[in-house]
């Protein structure tokens, strides 16, 4: 079981790495739709390539042993911020994209939230403080 388990995470990391890593060029590039979204929810420029940066490091981190507990909570931190934007903001469907981008933010969320639970003890507060409890 225990290998199969490896297996599972590993492909959770690389998965979420690479939504992360596939986002960045829409960002870094001023893409239109990516400058629409962070002009919508106040943040353009500065938000657009700061969280840009955010989700290069939570990728790299993520691929990291020793590191990869902090990428996911990173993870876990960026994507829920853009899910709320979703939800309140920009609404589902932004820019006639049929709720992708929204959807693949719900998707990463909940892989980042599976790897959490399947690796609860690497993360040294929730093991000591809320697992020991």
């Amino acid at each position: 079981m225990e290998k199969y388990k490896k297996i599972l995470v590993l492909i959770l990391k690389i998965t979420i790495a690479i939504i992360l890593v596939q986002t960045l060029r829409f960002k870094f590039t001023a893409h239109p739709d990516s400058v629409y979204i962070f002009t919508q929810v106040g943040m353009e420029p500065f938000g657009r390539i700061g969280i840009g940066t955010l989700e290069l490091i939570a990728s790299i981190l993520i691929l990291i042993p020793r590191t990869s507990w902090i990428g996911n909570l990173l993870t876990l931190g960026i994507i829920g911020g853009a899910i709320l934007m979703h939800l309140t903001i920009l609404g589902i469907e932004v820019n006639g994209d049929n709720g992708s981008l929204f959807f693949l933010a719900v998707l990463t969320e909940v892989l980042s939230i599976l790897l959490l639970g399947l690796e609860k003890d690497k993360y040294p507060y929730i093991n000591k403080y809320i697992i020991a409890q």
